[in-house]
């Protein structure tokens, strides 16, 4: 889960549906607003509506019968009576305003907002007691003062519900389909936006396992198309860079083989028998140097087929190879894996690895296992082990250490550097480290078939 959201898609993801989250709530925020302030407004409506009707319902009958009739007008929330009334708390401009004119001209009219105790008169029938109320003072026809108290029924369905009304199950199926809607939708988009980048991602990957890997297929919009255009453009550039290194690297070793064999005939000649030591040696070094410079650059371009192996086959074999030698070698633990591999290739890193192990460190330690991800062998040595700040650095083709790793030793300083070529072409790394209890470790990953 914590990788998805890390990545490209889950990050596209996140952002989609979150900004359409936000904006759906603000929108919900401001449209629940408007709608209660229309609800409230309906309801200051209605209640002018009803203090009309009973306004102009006793301008019709004479005074004698006007208790009676109300007596029977106050019920659901309404209270009327003739009477006077001082200014209250808080008037009601806006109301007042409304209710004269539905009344029309030659009539005063007050109002106010109103609640608690004053309230009580016109909630001794309703159906739901609210604290809420309107009172209202009118004048007849013939200057009668009628107080009116007329609570304000929030249950009045004809006027809207709550937010979450007896609909709420409904409401909540709704939105959990727009959650889904907007899930595949965002999710389609993501895929949409990030999927170019994991091919090229890829591609990369590949390249740099093999560079003569087919080119990127140019797909998709203009700007996918044109970066795996610049891709593919790069890796063919990179591919004939690394020929015309291999071609040249060839032709001088070549070049350099007959002249270097005559001048070993040559040095037969010499009669001084140091000097004609130390030439032969020099000679050999320079052949040892053109022949591991040829090896280097086979590393990074020479390919063969890849095959489908056991892997504890393969250590098994090189470990045995190495113990026939008369090195001191042994090794601890099975992977019990198989690994896509290219099997000389193979061979040729954890043999780099064994005999860096026993030349600069006497001995190699090697131990194998194995999670049915990865395969991991890790080969110690038993010697000082390098400064911290040059493990890297010894991966550099022909870098030498000074000390125990001196040219007097042999070698000329690639074979870590092949073995870390072969391993990233086949997906896995190749690290060093030092030992708490003295060594440098070898740590090899390999993916698993």
């Amino acid at each position: 889960m914590r990788a998805f959201f890390n990545s490209m898609l889950g990050r596209v993801f996140v952002t989609l549906v979150g900004g359409v989250l936000a904006s759906a709530a603000l929108t919900l925020y401001f449209a629940n607003g408007e709608r209660r302030e229309v609800i409230a407004q309906l309801r200051v409506m209605r209640a002018a509506e009803r203090m009309e009707q009973l306004t102009r319902m006793l301008d019709e009958v004479p005074r004698e019968t006007r208790q009676q009739v109300l007596n029977a007008a106050s019920r659901n929330g309404l209270a009327a009576e003739i009477s006077s009334i001082g200014a209250m708390a808080e008037a009601d401009p806006e109301f007042a305003e409304a209710l004269h004119e539905r009344l029309g001209p030659g009539r005063q009219v007050l109002a106010w907002k109103a609640g608690g105790e004053d309230c009580k008169a016109a909630a001794r029938d309703a159906t739901n007691v609210q604290t809420s109320c309107r009172i209202a003072l009118v004048t007849l026809r013939d200057d009668t003062s009628l107080r009116i108290v007329l609570q304000l029924q929030r249950n009045d369905r004809t006027l809207g519900e709550p937010f979450l009304s007896l609909r709420a199950k409904s409401q909540l199926g709704y939105f959990i389909f727009f959650l889904a809607s907007l899930c595949l939708l965002a999710y389609a988009v993501a895929s949409l936006t990030s999927k170019p980048l994991q091919r090229l991602a890829e591609a990369a990957t590949d390249l740099g396992r093999d560079i003569e890997h087919p080119p990127l297929p140019e797909r998709g919009p203009t700007e996918v198309r044109h970066a795996a255009s610049a891709f593919n453009a790069m890796q063919a550039q990179i591919r004939k860079y690394i020929k015309e290194r291999a071609q040249m690297l060839a032709a001088i070793s070549h070049d350099l083989q007959t002249p270097l064999t005559r001048m070993r005939l040559r040095l037969e000649k010499v009669t001084d028998q140091a000097l004609r030591a130390k030439l032969v040696d020099d000679l050999s070094a320079m052949q040892g140097m053109i022949r591991d410079g040829l090896e280097l650059a086979r590393s990074m371009t020479a390919k063969e087929v890849t095959q489908r192996m056991d892997f504890d086959s393969i250590l098994d074999s090189v470990c045995a190879d190495a113990v026939e030698t008369g090195q001191d070698v042994t090794v601890e633990g099975l992977t019990a894996a198989f690994v896509l591999t290219m099997p000389n290739a193979m061979r040729r890193c954890l043999t780099n690895l064994i005999d860096n192990a026993v030349k600069y460190g006497a001995y190699a330690r090697i131990t194998a296992s194995g999670d049915g991800k990865d395969v991991v062998v890790k080969v110690r040595d038993g010697g000082p082990g390098i400064p911290e700040d040059r493990l890297e650095a010894v991966f550099d083709a022909f870098f030498r250490l000074e000390g125990s790793r001196s040219r007097d030793t042999g070698g000329t300083g690639i074979g870590l550097t092949i073995a870390r070529n072969i391993a990233v072409q086949h997906g896995g790394t190749l690290t060093l480290g030092n030992h708490p209890d003295g060594g440098l470790v070898a740590t090899l990953q390999l993916p698993c078939a």
